[in-house]
């Protein structure tokens, strides 16, 4: 148990037996009346976002998740095989946990798998990844930087827009966020 004052970014609460991370928080006193806190709430399982507002220091409950980093190792039919750096132990991990880091995720990397209660509730991938561009059309005289851009392969499969002056093999790093593109590697 913990009250809406010890709310932080990225804690996982159970309310009304659902798992939710904490988005963002603020702390509102108003002149008049007494202090709240404001939340957005974004849920583990649907990756639904609500904002819900608590008076301030009401106790809520504080889910425990185990976040361990692992390393990803190959696709095993749907399921992802991920397998935990310090104990070598290896978990098979379904799709709906994995979500949109498929998009990003390359055998060998390493990632956090969050569970709770031995189950994966979802994976985080690093904010950024460095990948390799397998087709894009090619550039045309003319194409400047501010240009405009283009749909690019990644080596996942994924597509991103980069700029019209970006070539195929390049490796490029991407935001695993929200799929932006954020600049060559060299």
């Amino acid at each position: 148990m913990a009250t809406t004052n010890d709310l932080k970014n990225g804690m996982t609460l159970e309310l009304d037996g659902v798992l939710w991370n904490v988005v963002e928080f603020q702390h509102v006193k108003p002149g008049k009346g007494g202090a709240f806190v404001r939340t957005k709430l974004k849920n583990v399982m649907t990756g639904q976002v609500v904002e819900r507002t608590f008076n301030a220091g009401t106790k809520v409950d504080v889910a425990v998740v185990d976040k361990s980093e692992m390393q990803y190792l190959y696709q095993d039919g749907a399921d992802y095989v991920f397998m935990d750096s310090q104990t070598y132990d290896q978990i098979h991990v379904p799709p709906t946990a994995v979500g949109e880091a498929k998009d990003y995720l390359l055998e060998n990397m390493t990632a956090t798998v969050v569970q709770h209660d031995g189950s994966v509730l979802y994976v985080e991938l690093p904010a950024s990844v460095e990948l390799v561009i397998t087709y894009t059309e090619p550039g045309v005289q003319g194409d400047r930087s501010t240009g405009g851009n283009k749909p690019a392969t990644l080596e996942t499969g994924a597509t991103v827009q980069v700029p019209l002056f970006i070539t195929q093999g390049e490796k490029i790093k991407v935001d695993t966020r929200d799929g932006r593109y954020l600049g060559r590697v060299n």
